[in-house]
């Protein structure tokens, strides 16, 4: 992998390291919303939603449109959702691999 796709799938992965970010790309994967929409996922002012969108945004994952006064959110890529997917396997591995290490432990004593 070159170095300038490393540093771009970087940017779209840090824009998903957060519980909130996750949250609203789940929730736009059930379609379009604004802001208001959004605010009951974290329970927070409409301006940190805002910035979370900006991140999202400028990752490429989200787009908006204008809808009169209202701004509409869109998951632009519904692939990342194969990304969000795979960390779910990957907890139940690391899941697995710590009960069989745990019950290993418990044998040698």
């Amino acid at each position: 992998m070159k170095r300038e796709d490393a540093v771009a799938r970087a940017k779209i992965l840090k824009a998903l390291a957060n519980p909130t970010r996750l949250m609203m790309v789940e929730e736009l994967s059930k379609g379009d919303r604004c802001v208001t929409d959004l605010r009951f996922l974290a329970r927070v002012d409409p301006s940190v939603i805002s910035r979370h969108l900006a991140q999202l945004k400028n990752a490429g994952i989200v787009t908006e449109k204008r809808a009169g006064l209202r701004v509409i959110h869109h998951l632009e890529c519904p692939c990342i959702l194969q990304a969000l997917d795979c960390t779910v396997g990957v907890m139940q591995s690391d899941a697995v691999r710590r009960t069989h290490s745990a019950d290993i432990a418990c044998h040698k004593t």
